[in-house]
């Protein structure tokens, strides 16, 4: 018999005020936990969350990812620390809500020990009723014998109880045979109705011991029941803690998390503030260069057009006025900067602010001037057209290692691919390249979180979505 078979009687008697203390504690913190789902954190993502748990904590990766690409331009552990901070508060009310599941089942196996303990009790009551009563049917079988052998003993004493022969002969010392008669049916009576109790009585005994024999049997598995309650009562009290851990350090990191962004807001505003001003210089330089280009290539056509025209009079022909034409953009011809199979895992558009998390750009959001692809570190990058390379290397726009090619003109249309994030280049400024020629490496440098590449293309001086040239 092990340690805990052989103590549920003990315990069962100190169960009731211990399991009410832990009950109450239990409705307490459960109470309390109720407070925290309602009110402590405001601020938390909404994440429209599926059933399955497993879709849950894949909507909860996409929406930090959505934060983390929300911040591309900013410092990289910043960027990562309010993915987090959504992912945690996304993550809290899941975990509270298991917790107070948690501490139900608590409570659950609180009551289930406590009917158990009673049900011991009970048990334990009716045996010793059942024991009682036994000791008492004995005492009452001791006591109708000892009257069965006063009877016969003083029917001896009186000349016994004749038999047919003496009745017959008359020998009963001088009494007549009246007296006899009715002594002997008076004996008779006597012991026939004490043999009768003894009956009784041994049969009240017999039935005692079965019913104390059941009790016991009861008790025994009713202890085994309590034995395993309790055992369940303290696995669901271990996972309730190992619950309640896990919130309390949900709670830990989102107000850590969210202290410190609060507390870099001002420096991150600045560093945004000048990452925006060196993309405009960015932007500021396409727009002029293709203006330029755009400029050049017009003259160069109304050169050509001129010239056609003085020939034409020459020959006495007519001469068309100059009309300036502007062909499709998709004359380019562009294809992907990367080997199929590779995703885009975020769009071109404005960017909103996810709910919950801090508006560090001031404006609800920012406009995102590219497309973003999952390429691993390392996966090649090529030209998405031919065209004159006038940057590569670092620079300090927040995009690491780039590649920027000029495309020169098309039928009146300018156009700029950039390729940012590279872990290396493979081309310098001034060099003519092909489409489809390695131009970098693709990476996680300048202010990104993970390998990816950030691929932007800009018509006529302005950046437009690559999916609709691609």
């Amino acid at each position: 018999m092990t340690p805990m078979a052989r103590r549920p009687l003990r315990r069962s008697l100190r169960l009731p005020l211990r399991l009410r203390l832990a009950g109450r504690r239990s409705r307490m913190i459960s109470a309390m936990l109720a407070l925290v789902l309602v009110g402590s954190m405001g601020a938390s993502t909404p994440v429209a969350f599926a059933d399955n748990l497993e879709d849950q904590q894949a909507a909860l990766q996409d929406e930090a990812a959505r934060v983390q690409h929300s911040l591309e331009f900013v410092d990289g552990r910043i960027a990562q620390a309010a993915g987090d901070l959504v992912l945690y508060q996304g993550q809290l009310p899941g975990a509270q809500q298991a917790l107070l599941e948690a501490q139900g089942r608590v409570a659950g196996a609180v009551k289930e020990v406590e009917a158990l303990a009673a049900r011991v009790d009970l048990a334990q009551q009716n045996k010793a009723k059942i024991t009682q009563q036994l000791e008492t049917d004995k005492q009452k079988i001791s006591d109708t014998r000892k009257l069965i052998g006063q009877i016969a003993t003083q029917a001896y004493k009186s000349g016994g109880v004749p038999s047919n022969l003496s009745l017959f002969f008359g020998s009963n010392k001088g009494g007549s045979l009246t007296d006899t008669i009715d002594l002997a049916d008076q004996a008779m009576r006597s012991q026939n109705s004490a043999m009768d109790k003894l009956t009784q009585q041994n049969a009240t005994n017999v039935n005692s011991q079965a019913r104390l024999e059941a009790v016991e049997a009861e008790i025994k598995d009713l202890k085994a029941k309590a034995d395993a309650a309790l055992a369940r009562e303290k696995a669901a009290r271990d996972e309730a803690e190992a619950k309640k851990a896990q919130v309390d350090k949900l709670i830990a990191d989102t107000t850590r998390l969210d202290a410190e962004l609060q507390a870099a807001k001002p420096g991150i505003q600045s560093q945004l503030a000048q990452v925006k001003a060196q993309q405009d210089a960015v932007a500021a330089e396409i727009a002029e260069r293709d203006r330029k280009l755009r400029e050049a290539w017009e003259a160069e056509q109304r050169r050509i057009a001129e010239a056609a025209a003085a020939a034409a009079r020459a020959q006495g022909q007519a001469v068309q006025p100059y009309v300036p034409v502007q062909g499709p953009p998709s004359a380019f011809g562009l294809r992907h900067p990367f080997p199929d199979g590779v995703p885009i895992t975020s769009g071109f558009g404005w960017r909103a602010t996810p709910p919950g998390t801090i508006d560090f750009y001031g404006q609800g959001g920012y406009m995102h001037t590219g497309i973003d692809f999952g390429a691993a570190c390392g996966t090649p990058v090529y030209a998405a057209a031919a065209g004159t390379v006038f940057s590569a290397g670092w620079a300090n726009d927040g995009g690491g290692n780039n590649v920027k090619i000029s495309h020169g003109v098309v039928q009146g249309n300018s156009l700029t691919t950039i390729y940012y994030h590279n872990t290396s280049v493979t081309v310098s400024p001034g060099q003519q390249v092909s489409q489809g020629q390695l131009i970098a490496y693709s990476g996680t440098t300048g202010n990104s979180t993970g390998c990816h590449s950030h691929f932007e293309t800009w018509l006529n001086g302005r950046a437009v979505d690559p999916m609709t040239l691609l």
